[in-house]
């Protein structure tokens, strides 16, 4: 049952590599990649390579479907989601600690100039 909704392995390895470990790597690039001020759609080619190594590693350590194309839409989709939500949040972070007199923050994905009080 598991193999039909996450693709080519168990519930315990999706949970355990994907979501887990992936996540981890997931959110630890995206975070990299927003400190070094990189545009994001790098963070959708960076979701697609660890998609794709995810795939190889399921493969070599728990017998998966590499060419499985379920399997590969539906970790990739939790690798950019994770990866999206993590890049946003690191860059808001940035601008409101790098720019404190510019920016303040408006939400967890947002930010907005200060008001100037004008005497």
């Amino acid at each position: 049952m598991a193999e039909d909704l996450v693709g080519s392995v168990s519930w315990p390895v999706f949970t355990l590599v994907t979501l887990a470990g992936f996540g981890w790597v997931a959110y630890m690039a995206a975070t990299a990649l927003a400190r070094l001020w990189r545009p994001w759609w790098q963070v959708v080619m960076y979701a697609a390579i660890l998609g794709l190594g995810n795939r190889i590693l399921e493969m070599m350590l728990y017998n998966g479907y590499l060419l499985s194309g379920r399997a590969y839409v539906i970790d990739t989709a939790y690798i950019m989601l994770v990866m999206l939500l993590s890049y946003r949040m690191a860059l808001v972070h940035k601008m409101i600690t790098q720019y404190p007199w510019l920016y303040e923050r408006t939400g967890l994905f947002g930010w907005r100039e200060r008001e100037v009080a004008r005497g």
